[in-house]
Formats: structure tokens, C-alpha cells, sequence
């Protein structure tokens, strides 16, 4: 529709358009609010079942009660009426004896004499008082083999030709017949008709019995069962909603006791009012939390002993390593005068002194992290050069491994508000990790980003992960295969700390991996430190890549055969 049409349609089509509009709106709000109500209240759910299954049974209950009364009312009111018909039956087979071939005026003039016997007879006095109640009485003449024409006495026309064929034919019947009245309305009768085969002449007898009275009490019972209906629902969703929320009240308040004490308010507990169930279970509640207390407090208590021990260890390992490093370091120089064996001793010497370093500073760092001391110094940076000086950091230890690492950059800036020296140890560490697993084969390290978070991949194609290793390779000191030589000399705390330093950016780090199909390993981080990562811009598990693809915007790095040293940082898985 367009604006020209909408402008020309009239003032009533729009405001019932904008009225339709805000009943679909407030319509679809309330069933929003609901459906939020039903999935988080208890109580509510317990009400309104209750109630829509009491519904159920006050209508079921009230259709068989209803039934029950009207099925009673017209078994009674046809007994009587049949009973008042053959009374007035016989008064007017009295009245007609003698009947022979009289027609036309003669004929109807002896129908409304009997009538009016009929309506002064005692019978039909009687029968005011009756079960049967007040009657409208029709004589009429005639039958289905007689040819002349249907001479009547009273109000014929209301009497329905299916009953007439039964009472034609000899059968007392009955009928329920509604019929129009003259002021525009409409009453229902049981109209029973019999024949009177006491007179020469083929008579039928009708008595229509208004079933005004009956109507009225069927009526009544309606409106009765309704508003007792009513009430009772409204008592049983009260009655409902009390119960329930005696049962549902204890346990809000334990919910909510356990949220706190989830929260680190150890010390809360639930109130026990008496002796029931309810009762039982807050007691049961406060000797589990006591016992979570104190286990907590022990474990408290024996993971700061092991700091403390770890890093007092550490510490005064620093002045017995500083001295024996010394040492070394003049053996090794002078490591030319020495014989052949006692040379390659002093060399062997300085290798595990620069890995027991590394250990003693990783596990300084992992004691500070455990203790929770360490700060985060984020600036926004970009994070590309920082990628890149952990590629060349890993350079050698790549051309030592026969692997190329291959380095997948934007070409755009990706700034971020992360600490630069823990980013990069983190890549340092996972670069190592893929070279030592690679066998041989291309290392790529992919930089993502989008709105809300940086996502960098490390990807080998070497030996992977069994299913399982994913979450254990984060594990201190966790080995896949403890069989393997390692190439970089690393501690075993490698991607421990890296985990911890993802962490402490509000950040994660995944793994992934495959048998024969290399591993792949995400490093997500938030571009702002108040704002979640949100969606990863990198995929986990990665997209397969060839070894010999090199697409556009990767950097081959690859060392020179001639580098044989190995740099002396604490590189490793």
C-alpha cells in the first residue's frame, strides 16, 4: 500500500487499523510475560494447573448434573402427561359418543364441545395441580385412509405432522415441539397425542403441556452450577496458591541461601522452623553448607601453604642457582682446555641450568598467579607486531625442527587493550608447543578480529590430540606422549600460565586436535577489557588447510640452516 492509498483511506479504517495494532501488541506482551512466568514460578505452574484440571472437572461434573436434572424433569413431566392425556381421553370419547358422519360445521361444533368438557372436566383441574401442569387441548378428525378433509377444534396448526402419522396410525405418542407464538416469541411444548378409538369416526386427541416451568427450573440450575462453579475455582486457586506457597516459600529461601553462599558467603544458613520435612531438609542443608565450609577453608588453607612453599622454595633456590650459574659460566668458557668428554659435561651443564631456570621462573610466575597478585598493564596496542616478534622469537627452534610457521595477518591495524609481554609470551609458548609437535611439517599462526574480540590460531599438522587430551593439555607438567624428545627445552608450565594469562585478559584459550590430522590451539581475547569477547572471529575446530598453500597476506618465515644456538627463554608445553 502506498502512502497516497493510505492517506485516502478513511478515519475510521485507520484508528480500527492502529486499535488492531495495539490489542496484537498488548496481546503478544501478555503472552510474553506469561510464558516468562510459567517457565520461572513454581507456584504459578502448580495454580494454574490446578486450576485448569479443576475446570475441567467442575464442567465435566456440571454437564452430567445438568443432564441428570433435565432427563429427570421430562421423565416426570411425561409420565404425567401421559396420564393426564388418557383421562382426557376418555372424557372426550364421553363427550363424541354417538359421533357418526356429521361434516364441516356440525362436526367442528361437537370437537369444541368436547374441548370444553375437556378444559371444565375435575381431570383437568386436577391436573393443574399435577406433575403434568396446564394444558392446551386439540381435537381433531380424520386419518390416513379417510379422503375427506381435516376437521380440528383448537390450535392444530402446532402440532407437527411427524407426530400426527404416529397418532394417525393408531400409537399413543409424544413429541418436544417448539412453536411461535403471536407476540413475536417462541415456547416449547410436550405435545402427546392418542387416538380415540371408542367412536365410529376416527378422532386424535392432542395436549400440548408448556414446558415453560421446566425451562425455568433447568434454567436455574444452569445459573446455579455456574456460579458454584466459579466460586469453587476461585477457592481452589486460592487454596492452591496458599498450599503452594507454604511448600514453595522454603524453598526460594534455600535457592536463594545457596546463591549467597555460592557467591563466597560461607557463612550462610537456613532458618529451621519445626520439625517437619521442610524442616529436615534446611538442617541437611546447613550440615552440607558447614561441611563445604570447612573443606573449603582446609583447602584454603593447604593451597596457600603450597604457595607460600612454592615460591619460598623458588626464592632461596635463587642464590645457590646464581652461584653454580657463575661457576658454569667460567667452565664453559674455558671449556676449549678441557678434554673432549669433560667439555661436552660442562656444555651439558649450561643446558639443564638454563632449563632449571626457566622451571625456578615459571613456577615463580605460576605462585603469583595462583595467589592472585598479578596485574594486568593493557594499553591499546596493535597486536600484530606482537604476533610477529613471537614468530621470530620461535625461529630457531623451527629450523632446528625442519618446520616453517607460517604467520596469517590483517592488513589492517587491530588494536586492542591487552598487556603486550603476556600476549606474547602466550604465543611463544603455543608457537613452541606446535613446532615441538609438528613433525616437520608447517606451523600457522592466524590474527582475526571483529567488533568485540581477537582471536589468534596456532595450527600444526603433526601428531594431535586423542579424544579427551584437549582439556588435559592446560594441566601442569601434563605430557601427551612422555616418550617424545623435546626440542624446546620447556618446563612443562608452558600453557599453564598461557591458560592463566588468557584468563586474566577476561579472555580464553582452546584446544583442539586430531589423531594423524595436527592440533589447533585459540587464544580469544576481548579488544576492551569492560566489554566481553562476545562471538570468536576464528573458527574451533579450523578450517583444513594444505601444508604447500600459502594464500594471500602470510609471511613464510623460515630460519637460516646455519642458526645452532637456541635462545634461553622458558619456551614450552
Amino acid at each position: 500500500m502506498t502512502t497516497e492509498t493510505a492517506g485516502r483511506l478513511p478515519a475510521s479504517a485507520r484508528s480500527t487499523a492502529r486499535l488492531v495494532r495495539r490489542v496484537v501488541v498488548f496481546a503478544r506482551r501478555r503472552a510474553v510475560a506469561f510464558n516468562e512466568l510459567w517457565k520461572h514460578s513454581l507456584q504459578f505452574r502448580v495454580t494454574v494447573s490446578t486450576l485448569a484440571l479443576s475446570s475441567a472437572v467442575v464442567f465435566v461434573l456440571g454437564m452430567v448434573l445438568q443432564n441428570q436434572i433435565t432427563e429427570r424433569l421430562l421423565d416426570t413431566k411425561r409420565v404425567a402427561a401421559i396420564a393426564q392425556t388418557r383421562a382426557a381421553a376418555e372424557t372426550a370419547a364421553g363427550e363424541l359418543v354417538g359421533l357418526g358422519s356429521e361434516s364441516g360445521d356440525a362436526l367442528k361444533n361437537r370437537l369444541e364441545n368436547a374441548l370444553k368438557k375437556i378444559a371444565i372436566t375435575p381431570t383437568s383441574q386436577e391436573a393443574a395441580g399435577s406433575a403434568a401442569g396446564t394444558f392446551v387441548p386439540v381435537l381433531a378428525s380424520g386419518g390416513r385412509d379417510q379422503a375427506s378433509g381435516t376437521e380440528f377444534a383448537g390450535p392444530f396448526e402446532s402440532v407437527p405432522p411427524r407426530l400426527r402419522q404416529f397418532v394417525e396410525a393408531d400409537q399413543t405418542s409424544w413429541l418436544e415441539h417448539t412453536v411461535p407464538d403471536s407476540a413475536g416469541g417462541r415456547t416449547t411444548y410436550l405435545i402427546v397425542g392418542t387416538p380415540l378409538n371408542t367412536v365410529a369416526s376416527p378422532l386424535q386427541l392432542y395436549l400440548l403441556f408448556p414446558l415453560t416451568t421446566e425451562q425455568n427450573t433447568v434454567s436455574t440450575v444452569q445459573n446455579t452450577l455456574l456460579v458454584g462453579g466459579l466460586v469453587l475455582l476461585l477457592l481452589l486457586a486460592g487454596i492452591t496458591n496458599l498450599v503452594t506457597r507454604q511448600v514453595v516459600r522454603p524453598v526460594r529461601q534455600a535457592a536463594a541461601a545457596a546463591e549467597q553462599f555460592a557467591g563466597g558467603d560461607l557463612d550462610q544458613r537456613l532458618a529451621v522452623l519445626g520439625e517437619d520435612d521442610l524442616a529436615k531438609l534446611a538442617v541437611s542443608y546447613n550440615e552440607m553448607a558447614a561441611s563445604i565450609q570447612r573443606q573449603i577453608r582446609q583447602l584454603e588453607e593447604f593451597g596457600g601453604l603450597q604457595r607460600r612453599f612454592t615460591s619460598d622454595v623458588s626464592h632461596e633456590l635463587r642464590t645457590p642457582l646464581t652461584t653454580v650459574r657463575m661457576a658454569a659460566d667460567v667452565l664453559h668458557a674455558s671449556r676449549e682446555q678441557f678434554p673432549a668428554g669433560l667439555a661436552r659435561s660442562t656444555e651439558l651443564l649450561v643446558d639443564e641450568l638454563d632449563r632449571f631456570e626457566a622451571l625456578l621462573g615459571d613456577l615463580l610466575e605460576i605462585s603469583r598467579l595462583d595467589a592472585g597478585v598479578e596485574e594486568l598493564s593493557a594499553e591499546f596496542i596493535d597486536v600484530r607486531p606482537i604476533a610477529t616478534r613471537a614468530v621470530e622469537q620461535v625461529r630457531v627452534i623451527a629450523g632446528n625442527a625442519g618446520s616453517s610457521v607460517e604467520l596469517v595477518l590483517p592488513d589492517e591495524e587491530v588494536i586492542a587493550e591487552v598487556d603486550a609481554r603476556r600476549v606474547e609470551r602466550i604465543l611463544r609458548n603455543l608457537l613452541a608447543n606446535a613446532v615441538d609437535h609438528s613433525e616437520g611439517k608447517p606451523v600457522v599462526l592466524t590474527l582475526g578480529a571483529n567488533e568485540t574480540a581477537v582471536a589468534i590460531t596456532v595450527r600444526d599438522h603433526g601428531v594431535g590430540l586423542r579424544p579427551g587430551e584437549a582439556d588435559l593439555v592446560f594441566n601442569r607438567f601434563w605430557r601427551a606422549d612422555p616418550s617424545r624428545n623435546r626440542r624446546t627445552g620447556g618446563t612443562g608450565l608452558g600453557l599453564a600460565i598461557s591458560q592463566e594469562d588468557a584468563r586474566l585478559h577476561g579472555g580464553e584459550l582452546e584446544a583442539w586436535g586430531e589423531p594423524g590430522n595436527g592440533a589447533c590451539f585459540r587464544l580469544l581475547l576481548p579488544r576492551h577489557q569492560d566489554v566481553p569477547a562476545g562471538d570468536p572471529p576464528l573458527a574451533l575446530p579450523p578450517p583444513d588447510r594444505f601444508a604447500t598453500e600459502v594464500p594471500l597476506g602470510i609471511i613464510d618465515v623460515t630460519p637460516a640452516p646455519e642458526a645452532i644456538f637456541a635462545e634461553r627463554e622458558g619456551i614450552g608445553q
